[in-house]
């Protein structure tokens, strides 16, 4: 059983992608064992203004709550941003807050990044970052969002201590103040898609540095197919117990969703 901490919904702008609709998305989640998933709009990435994104993401979802745990995307440079996330929460019942800074034109380090996350937290809220949405090797011309650095994200974590984050995507971390600093690492969650159960072991590198309670699993569907960060958890050298708790269990008492 997994629950997926990292998923999307919608077309991509530069290239296509395995499924676009929220049905979609469950047949590939039943195909792999994902029994939950947090899922974000795509279309809140790119649009002018994120909010009709997450209207599309509200309608698409409202009746597969059972599953679906749907975030909002929300750009603090767009006017009204405030009432938007308000209306997202209140109205949409959207549990969290992804962020998107690279493609959105504003610093992690900036005001805008602490005054968002900041209202977040008062809204209780957990903030999803991904370090990246696709491999720079592989993007399009126009698409020239750089990746986030584990110190952009440290100086945001570190700003805003009434917050949670999940950090998606991430990479190179083990090392890191968000893995070593128990300040930092009592307030984070690293999803693992992009990290080594062999390999490199980043995985093991990163249950010595803050334990596998900070640990959670996610995918990055429909950007990417789910088969890789499955197999990570299956060649992991850990208890069932560890494994368990890096698909679903962690994820599943951070975001309060029964399993």
């Amino acid at each position: 059983m997994y629950l997926d901490v990292n998923a999307w919904v919608g077309r991509w702008p530069f290239r296509p992608v395995p499924v676009t609709t929220v049905s979609g998305l469950l047949r590939q989640m039943d195909r792999h064992g994902i029994e939950k998933g947090v899922v974000s709009s795509l279309h809140a990435v790119f649009y002018r203004n994120s909010q009709a994104g997450n209207e599309e993401l509200f309608e698409e979802t409202k009746r597969r709550r059972d599953r679906l745990i749907p975030y909002a995307t929300i750009n603090p440079n767009y006017e009204g941003w405030r009432e938007d996330l308000k209306v997202c929460q209140e109205d949409f019942g959207m549990a969290g807050l992804r962020l998107v800074p690279q493609y959105h034109n504003y610093r992690l380090s900036g005001g805008e990044a602490r005054e968002v996350v900041n209202v977040a937290a008062e809204l209780g809220m957990p903030v999803a970052i991904p370090m990246r949405l696709e491999d720079r090797r592989q993007r399009h011309w126009l698409d020239v969002a750089p990746d986030l650095s584990s110190g952009e994200i440290e100086a945001v974590v570190r700003a805003c201590p009434q917050a949670t984050f999940f950090i998606l995507e991430g990479i190179g971390l083990e090392n890191s103040a968000l893995a070593r600093d128990p300040k930092l690492r009592e307030r984070v969650y690293i999803e693992i898609s992009r990290f080594t159960s062999v390999l490199q072991e980043s995985i093991p590198r990163l249950i010595e540095a803050m334990g596998p309670e900070r640990l959670v699993f996610g995918t990055g569907m429909v950007l990417k197919v789910p088969t890789p960060a499955i197999l990570k958890v299956e060649a992991l050298r850990a208890s069932k117990k560890v494994k368990e708790a890096i698909a679903y269990r962690n994820a599943a008492k951070a975001l309060k969703v029964k399993m």
